[in-house]
Order: C-alpha cells, then structure tokens, then sequence
C-alpha cells in the first residue's frame, strides 16, 4: 500500500491520526469512567449481545421449522391424492 493510498484509507497522516485517537480515547475513556463503566462491562455487553442474538436466530430458524412441519402434514397428503387423482385420468 503506498503512502497515499495508506493516507486515504485512515483518513490523514499516519501521526496526525494516531493524535487524534488518543485525545479521542482519553476524553471517552474518562467519560466511562466518570459513569462507572469499566472496559469489562462493555466487552461484556457485546458478547451477551452476540449471544442473545444467535440464540434468537436458532429459535427463529425452529419456529420456521414447525411451521414447515405443519404445512407439510396438510399439503404432503393432499398433494399426493391429488397426483393418485390425476394419474388414474390419464
């Protein structure tokens, strides 16, 4: 990656951002100190949050499930008279 193209992509000069990041994390960190909120709590959060999530999209993909179940145990069998019907016509 040259130079510029680096520039671009982090948005300014390679010292010039780390700057920024700094003063930025100091002012955040202070403020979630001055909050009670520890690095852990939010590491935390994400994680219960990727957790939650998952979970939520097995229950979904199995609640999909039984409702394919369901509908299978009407349609398969009327599907398949319907087939014994039309093979006996021709």
């Amino acid at each position: 990656m040259s130079d510029n193209a680096m520039t671009r992509f982090i948005g300014g000069s390679p010292i010039a951002v780390l700057f920024r990041l700094l003063i930025v994390s100091l002012l955040v960190g202070a403020f979630m100190v001055w909050q009670g909120i520890r690095p852990e709590d939010v590491i935390y959060g994400v994680e219960r949050a990727f957790v939650r999530l998952w979970e939520a999209g097995f229950d979904s993909v199995r609640e999909i499930g039984q409702y394919i179940f369901a509908g299978a145990v009407v349609v398969i069998p009327v599907w398949l008279i319907m087939r014994l019907m039309a093979s006996r016509r021709t």
